[in-house]
C-alpha cells in the first residue's frame, strides 16, 4: 500500500495533505484534472493532515528563500518528522511536491521517497485555488495578503539594490551620454544643411557643432549682419579673425534668401540642438561625480568615460570585479573574438580599453603589450573599488603611475618601481585618507546629533513652558474661583447685613408706629368728655 503526502508551501504556512487511493487517482489522471475545480470532490481526494503557520513576516522569508535555493530549513525538516507516517514494509510512504531541487535535498535530508509531476502537479494546482477552503480559519483575504506581503519582500531581498554604490545610474548616463552624441551629431548635420540653403559660407568657417548652432541662432538673416554685431560674433566663437571672416562672407554670400517662418523654425531647433550640447556636459559632470562616489580607482587609472563603459558593458561593478585580466582586455570586442576564433585568425589585442589614452600614446610593436598591462591594472582597481568600504582614489592613482612608468620602459628602457613597493605607499596613503575621511563622517555625525539633541532640547523646553502656562492658567482659574467665592460671600455678607438693616429700620418703625398708636391710645379719653363738655354747653 502506497501513502501519498503532498507538500504544499504557502505564505502562511507549510501544509501537509494526504492523498486517499492513490492507486486509483494514478490511473484516472484527466478525472484528477477536471475534479481539482471543484471544492466539493477535491475534499475526496485529498484531506489536510497537518498545518504548520509562520510565527512572523521574517521566518516566512527565511523559508521561502531556503525553498528557493532548494535548502530544507529546520522548520520544514521538523514539522515532516513531525505529521508524515513512518514506512513500513507493508506500507510505503510518498511525499509529493512542486520542485525538484526542494525534492532532492527533502530525499537527502529525511530519506523519504519524492514524487514530482503528474498527478501531484494536478493537485497542487488544486490545491493552490482551494487552500483558503482547505485549511480552517484562513479566509481567502489573508492569504491574498499574506501573498502579497511575502511577495514584496521577497522581491526586496531579491533586488539587491545599495544606493552608496549606485552603479546602475552609471550604467543609465554612460547609455545617454553615448545616445546624446549620436543624436546631436544628427541634429547638428541638419541644421548645417537647412541653415546652409541661406549661408552655406559659414560651413567651411565654424567646424564645431554646437558653435555652429549657436551663430545661426544669433545671425539669423545675413543681410542683418553688420559691424555692430562684430562684438556679439567674438563672443561665440571666441576669435576675433573668425567674426570678422563671419561677417565678411555674410555681405559677399551665395545663398538664397529665406522667408521669416523659415527662419522662426531653423532658429527653435537651432536652440533645442544648442540646449541639448548644454545638457549633454552637465550630464558628463554628473557622470564624473558618480564615477568618483562609485569607482574612484577605476576613474583615477583609465578615465570616467572609459570605466563607465567597461562597468556598462560588464553589467555592474561586481561582475567587472569579477572578470579576469584577460576577459577585461577583449571586454566589447567579442564580435572580433569570435569571428578570430572562427577563421583562425589573430585574436583582438583591446576592446573598450582602446579608447584609453595610453594605448594611443603606444608605439604600434608596444600596443598589445600595454592593453594587458592596463587590463590587469583595471582588475585590481576595479576590485578594490568594489569591496573596500571608504573609497578612496589613492591605488588608483598609483596604477596609473604604474601604467606610465610601465609605458615609458617600452620607450626607453627605463626600470619601473616594483608592484610590491608601489603597493605598500598606497596601502599606508589608503590608511590616511580612510582615517581623515572616517574622521569627517564622525564629526559629521557629532555635529548632526548635537542638532538632533538642540531640537530635542528645544520641544523639551516648549512642552514646558506649555505645562507652566496650563498650570498658571490653571493657578489663575482657581485664584479666580477663590476671588469669586469671597466676592460672593462678601456680596453674600452684604446682603445679609442690608437684610438686617433693613429689619432693624423696619423694626424701628414698627416700634414709631407701635409708640404713636399708643400715645393716640393715651391721649384719647380726655376727647369725650371735651365732647360732652361741648355737649353740655349746647345744652345749656
Amino acid at each position: 500500500m502506497v501513502l501519498l503526502h503532498v507538500l504544499f508551501e504557502h505564505a502562511a504556512g507549510y501544509a501537509l495533505f494526504a492523498v486517499k487511493e492513490v492507486e486509483e487517482i494514478g490511473m484516472l489522471l484527466p478525472q484528477v484534472e477536471e475534479s481539482v475545480l471543484n471544492i466539493g470532490k477535491l475534499n475526496n481526494i485529498l484531506k489536510l493532515a497537518a498545518f504548520f503557520p509562520f510565527k512572523s513576516a521574517q521566518a516566512a522569508l527565511e523559508n521561502i528563500n531556503a525553498v528557493s535555493e532548494g535548502v530544507v530549513h529546520a522548520d520544514l525538516k521538523l514539522f515532516l518528522e513531525t505529521n508524515l507516517p513512518p514506512g513500513g514494509k507493508k506500507k510505503k510512504v510518498l511525499l509529493g511536491v512542486s520542485d525538484t531541487k526542494i525534492g532532492a535535498a527533502l530525499q537527502e535530508e529525511i530519506g523519504v521517497s519524492i514524487q514530482t509531476g503528474g498527478v501531484v502537479a494536478e493537485l497542487m494546482r488544486g490545491i493552490r485555488v482551494h487552500f483558503h477552503s482547505l485549511v480552517k480559519g484562513l479566509t481567502d483575504q489573508a492569504a491574498s495578503k499574506a501573498q502579497l506581503g511575502l511577495g514584496h519582500s521577497y522581491s526586496r531581498a531579491k533586488v539587491k539594490f545599495n544606493v552608496n554604490r549606485a552603479d546602475n545610474m552609471i550604467i543609465q548616463s554612460i547609455a545617454l551620454l553615448d545616445q546624446l552624441d549620436k543624436d546631436i551629431n544628427t541634429f547638428s548635420m541638419r541644421v548645417r544643411e537647412w541653415y546652409g540653403y541661406h549661408f552655406p559660407e559659414l560651413i567651411k568657417i565654424v567646424s564645431d557643432n554646437t558653435t555652429y548652432c549657436r551663430l545661426a541662432r544669433l545671425i539669423g538673416n545675413r543681410k542683418e549682419l553688420s559691424e555692430e554685431s562684430l562684438a556679439t560674433l567674438e563672443e561665440v566663437v571666441m576669435d576675433s579673425a573668425k567674426a570678422q571672416a563671419i561677417l565678411d562672407a555674410s555681405r559677399s554670400s551665395m545663398g538664397m534668401d529665406i522667408s521669416p517662418i523659415d527662419l522662426i523654425n531653423i532658429e527653435s531647433f537651432s536652440s533645442r540642438v544648442v540646449s541639448l550640447a548644454e545638457y549633454r556636459l552637465e550630464l558628463q559632470e554628473y557622470l564624473r561625480s558618480k564615477m568618483g562616489q562609485v569607482a574612484p580607482n577605476l576613474a583615477a587609472l583609465i578615465g570616467e568615460v572609459v570605466g563607465a563603459r567597461l562597468i556598462s558593458h560588464a553589467g555592474s561593478l561586481t561582475n567587472l570585479a569579477k572578470y579576469p585580466a584577460s576577459t577585461v582586455q577583449i571586454l566589447g570586442a567579442e564580435k572580433a573574438l569570435f569571428r578570430a576564433l572562427k577563421t583562425r585568425g589573430n585574436t583582438p589585442k583591446y576592446g573598450l580599453i582602446f579608447h584609453s589614452t595610453f594605448i594611443g600614446r603606444a608605439a604600434a610593436k608596444n600596443k598589445g603589450r600595454i592593453s594587458r598591462y592596463l587590463a590587469n591594472k583595471c582588475t585590481i582597481a576595479s576590485r578594490i573599488d568594489c569591496f573596500s568600504e571608504v573609497p578612496t582614489s589613492v591605488f588608483g592613482d598609483k596604477l596609473r603611475d604604474q601604467v606610465e612608468e610601465r609605458l615609458s620602459f617600452y620607450e626607453t628602457g627605463e626600470t619601473p618601481r616594483k608592484n610590491l613597493d608601489v603597493m605598500k605607499e598606497a596601502v599606508i596613503e589608503a590608511g590616511e585618507v580612510a582615517a581623515e575621511i572616517k574622521r569627517k563622517l564622525d564629526k559629521k555625525e557629532k555635529k548632526r546629533k548635537k542638532r538632533e539633541k538642540r531640537k530635542l532640547e528645544a520641544l523639551a523646553d516648549a512642552e514646558d513652558d506649555d505645562g507652566v502656562n496650563a498650570e498658571t492658567n490653571g493657578e489663575q482659574e482657581h485664584e479666580e474661583t477663590e476671588a469669586d467665592v469671597v466676592v460672593k460671600k462678601k456680596k453674600k455678607k452684604h446682603a445679609e447685613e442690608e437684610m438686617t438693616i433693613e429689619n432693624g429700620t423696619e423694626m424701628k418703625k414698627k416700634k414709631k408706629r407701635s409708640e404713636v398708636v399708643e400715645a393716640e391710645l393715651v391721649e384719647e379719653p380726655p376727647q369725650p368728655e371735651k365732647k360732652k363738655k361741648k355737649h353740655k354747653s349746647g345744652n345749656s
